[in-house]
């Protein structure tokens, strides 16, 4: 089940994320570190009632940011579809002991639907440019690379930007 966050949760989702940087690592993958995500920027998204949560049976075993709201770092992109009524998708993460079992899969169909549903033009995201296993997990499900920015807090290195119209 894909549900609305709860305040309670964060340390959980902490918990992910912190395992899922440190899997990354040990692959060469420096795009998440202590600093990123953090608790306050958790509690920001449940704040602005972004943040949805994974569960199977009483586990948390994944997480996903749906904001309509863009990055500053967005805006030197060249985007397929206007500035206006996009969906963008941020720190997607399933627990390394439940990946490969499609849960990313169903995490992106959910925000694929969410965004349908609330007829927003299109879905945009980013993912680091080393992280050649999520490159290929969206240009499957038909995600378009269109630009790349800096984090420069997390990485030297650029993340690229992907963007998937929304399908009326």
């Amino acid at each position: 089940m894909i549900r609305p966050a709860k305040i309670n949760e964060i340390p959980k989702k902490i918990n992910i994320t912190r395992v899922c940087a440190i899997k990354m690592i040990t692959q060469g993958i420096f795009q998440w570190n202590d600093a990123y995500p953090s608790k306050e920027i958790f509690k920001n998204d449940i704040s602005r009632n972004e943040l949805y949560v994974f569960q199977q049976q009483n586990t948390l075993i994944g997480c996903i940011v749906l904001s309509s709201i863009m990055d500053t770092e967005y805006k030197i992109v060249s985007w397929l579809s206007p500035n206006q009524n996009n969906l963008y998708v941020h720190r997607l993460a399933v627990h390394p002991n439940f990946q490969h079992q499609g849960n990313a899969q169903k995490l992106m169909t959910f925000a694929e639907d969410f965004a349908l549903k609330n007829n927003y033009v299109s879905i945009r995201l980013d993912t680091f440019s080393q992280n050649k296993r999520n490159q290929q997990f969206y240009e499957l499900r038909g995600y378009q690379k269109v630009g790349k920015v800096y984090y420069l807090n997390q990485s030297n290195d650029p993340f690229y930007c992907y963007e998937r119209l929304c399908n009326k």
